[in-house]
């Protein structure tokens, strides 16, 4: 499956914010301070955005390249599927 970066990015972000608003609202039920439950869910959001980049970037780099195998399969066409050019007393009128 193709997703483009900047695709990955939203995903990477949505992914982030919904951590975000599952620990605040686990925070809140906690009796905490307010500026411990922000802090923390800012952290947390922070958090999962570059870990799920981070898996992004590892998941990149174990699949196989595909635009290698496309460059490979042009130069291994046989010889005689090239065009030759014509010469002036081929070409009939």
């Amino acid at each position: 499956m193709y997703i483009s970066s900047r695709g990955m990015v939203t995903r990477n972000f949505t992914i982030a914010i919904v951590n975000g608003i599952v620990t605040l609202i686990i925070l809140l039920i906690a009796p905490l301070g307010l500026a411990t439950v922000i802090s923390n869910t800012f952290l947390v959001m922070v958090a999962s955005f570059f870990t799920a980049t981070f898996v992004d970037g590892m998941t990149r780099f174990i699949q196989p390249n595909r635009s290698i195998e496309e460059i490979r399969s042009y130069y291994d066409t046989p010889y005689s599927s090239e065009l030759n050019p014509r010469s002036s007393h081929e070409i009939q009128r």
